[in-house]
């Protein structure tokens, strides 16, 4: 009966340090993407701080919009008087009828055409 040979080989040092080394590494870059990354930690304070200045902005243009839609309602037909309309139209554009009478004020400047 022929003799079985088994022959066990010694495992090298580098060997045995070659999974623990993947395994280190592997830890290091996912810890620094999680700390530095566009969404770690670094980052989630870029993007708090973004949010709040977004907020702030969103703020201002409300309020503005809200003045704004104040204004443009003053000019709606309903709430528009058109005597006052005349007068400021006449008063910007320095436009008088023939048959008016116009009284200058000391102290204002007018434009004489």
């Amino acid at each position: 009966m022929p003799r079985a040979a088994t022959r066990q080989r010694k495992q090298s040092f580098l060997r045995r340090l070659i999974t623990p080394a993947i395994a280190i590494a592997a830890l290091g870059y996912f810890g620094f993407h999680a700390m530095n990354g566009e969404l770690g930690l670094v980052g989630r304070a870029m993007i708090e701080r973004q949010v709040s200045e977004l907020v702030s902005e969103l703020e201002l243009l409300t309020a503005e919009r809200q003045d704004l839609y104040a204004r443009v309602s003053q000019l709606r037909p309903a709430s528009l008087d058109p005597d006052m309309l005349d007068e400021r139209a006449r008063l910007n554009l320095n436009l008088v009828h023939q048959n008016e009478l116009v009284v200058l004020r000391p102290g204002h400047s007018y434009n004489v055409n």
